[in-house]
C-alpha cells in the first residue's frame, strides 16, 4: 500500500486521478490540495466524487510526506514546487505539466514563454517507449494528451526510419482546454464548430519531435482543432514512406504494404497494455476508448503516391493524462502495470 498525495487537485485531471485512485487497492489518497478550495469536502468541487472524506488543503511543499506525489499544477507552478518536494522528502513525484518533459530547456523557454528555474533530472514518462528508465526514477514528466497519442501512432514508423515526414492533424475534446471557461471554449463558439487554434506554434510540438526524432530525422507537423465533443483525441497521422522500402503503384502493392505496416504495429505492441492496435482498416472511435486508459490505432490504408494514413484514439484526460500518470505510479512502484486501469472505454 503506498501513500498518495494531489497537488492542484481541482482541475479535470485532479477529477481523474481521484475517480482512478479511489477504486486502487494498493492506494490510500492521504492528502488533496488546493489554495482556492481549501477546507471544502471534494465533493464540492468534483461532484461525480462521492462519500469520500478528503478534505482539499493548502500544504507547504515541505509538509508531503507522502510515497507517491501527482502534481496537476499549471505550466510554470510544477517548477516551482518540485524541487522543494525534491529536496525535503523522499516522495516520487509524477509531474503532469509540461515543466520537466524537455532535455534542453532551452526548448522549453522558446515555446512555453517561461524561464525555467528548477532544473532536475527527469523521466520522460511514456512507458512504451521509457518504461525501463521510469521504473527507476524518481521525477517522471508525464507527456501531453496531443504528444501521446501522436507519438504512438508514429513511434513503430520512425524507429524503423521508413517515413521521410509526419503530419499530424489532431481534433480534440473541449475538456483538454481545462476547468476554467473561456471565451475559446464557450460553449456557443464551439457548437457547429470545427476550429483549428495555433496552427504550426502549438507547445505539443517540439515534444513530438523530440521522441520521434530520437529514432530517425523524420520531419514532424502537428495541428490541434477543437471539435465540440467533451473528451477525447483523435489523431491523423499522415506519414509519408519512403518508396525504397514500400512499393505503391498497384493495388496489390499498396494493399500488401498496408498489411506489412499493420503487422509492424501490431509486433511492436504485443506486450504493451494499453495499447490496441486494429486490424483489416478498421478506424478507431473516440467513444471506444472513453473513460478508459487505452489507445487504439488503426486504419493503416496506403495511397499511390506513398501516403500512410496512421489513426489514433485516446481519452484526452486519461491515457493522456490521468490515467498515464498512474501507469507510471504501478510502474515505478513495482505494481501490474493495469493495476487499478483495467477497465474499457464507454461506447456509445
Amino acid at each position: 500500500m503506498v501513500n498518495v498525495a494531489i497537488i492542484g487537485g481541482s482541475g479535470y485531471t485532479g477529477g481523474e486521478l481521484l475517480r482512478i485512485l479511489s477504486n486502487h487497492p494498493e492506494v490510500e489518497i492521504t492528502s488533496i490540495t488546493s489554495r482556492k478550495y481549501e477546507g471544502e469536502n471534494v465533493e464540492n468541487v468534483h461532484p461525480h466524487i462521492r462519500d469520500s472524506k478528503l478534505v482539499f488543503e493548502n500544504k507547504n511543499s515541505e509538509e508531503f510526506d507522502e510515497d507517491i506525489v501527482f502534481t496537476a499544477t499549471p505550466h510554470g507552478a510544477s517548477m516551482e514546487i518540485i524541487p522543494k518536494i525534491i529536496k525535503n522528502t523522499n516522495a516520487k513525484i509524477i509531474d503532469l505539466s509540461g515543466d520537466y518533459r524537455f532535455e534542453d530547456y532551452s526548448i522549453y523557454e522558446k515555446w512555453y514563454h517561461l524561464k525555467h528555474t528548477g532544473y532536475i533530472e527527469s523521466v520522460y514518462g511514456l512507458p512504451e517507449l521509457h518504461r525501463k528508465e521510469i521504473a527507476k526514477a524518481r521525477l517522471i514528466a508525464n507527456p501531453g494528451c496531443f504528444t501521446t497519442g501522436a507519438i504512438l501512432s508514429g513511434y513503430p514508423l520512425s524507429k524503423k526510419g521508413y517515413a521521410d515526414r509526419m503530419i499530424f492533424d489532431s481534433k480534440t475534446g473541449v475538456s483538454g482546454a481545462g476547468i476554467k471557461p473561456s471565451e475559446a471554449t464557450h460553449y456557443p463558439n464551439i457548437a457547429d464548430n470545427v476550429n483549428p487554434y495555433k496552427v504550426s506554434t502549438h507547445r505539443h510540438t517540439p515534444e513530438i519531435k523530440q521522441e520521434l526524432q530520437r529514432y530517425s530525422p523524420v520531419k514532424i507537423s502537428f495541428t490541434p482543432i477543437l471539435v465540440p465533443v467533451l473528451r477525447g483525441i483523435l489523431t491523423t497521422n499522415h506519414s509519408i514512406l519512403k518508396d525504397e522500402y514500400f512499393d505503391f503503384e498497384t493495388k496489390e502493392q499498396r494493399e500488401d504494404t498496408s498489411g506489412k505496416i499493420e503487422e509492424l504495429y501490431k509486433k511492436e505492441y504485443e506486450k504493451d497494455p494499453f495499447v490496441k492496435v486494429l486490424s483489416n482498416g478498421e478506424i478507431p472511435k473516440l467513444s471506444s476508448v472513453r473513460g478508459s486508459n487505452y489507445i487504439h490505432i488503426g486504419c493503416f490504408e496506403v495511397d499511390e503516391t506513398g501516403q500512410l494514413v496512421v489513426i489514433s484514439a485516446i481519452d484526452n484526460l486519461v491515457k493522456g493524462a490521468s490515467g498515464q500518470a498512474i501507469e507510471n505510479m504501478n510502474i515505478i512502484c513495482g505494481f501490474d502495470e493495469k493495476l487499478g486501469l483495467d477497465f474499457f472505454g464507454m461506447h456509445p
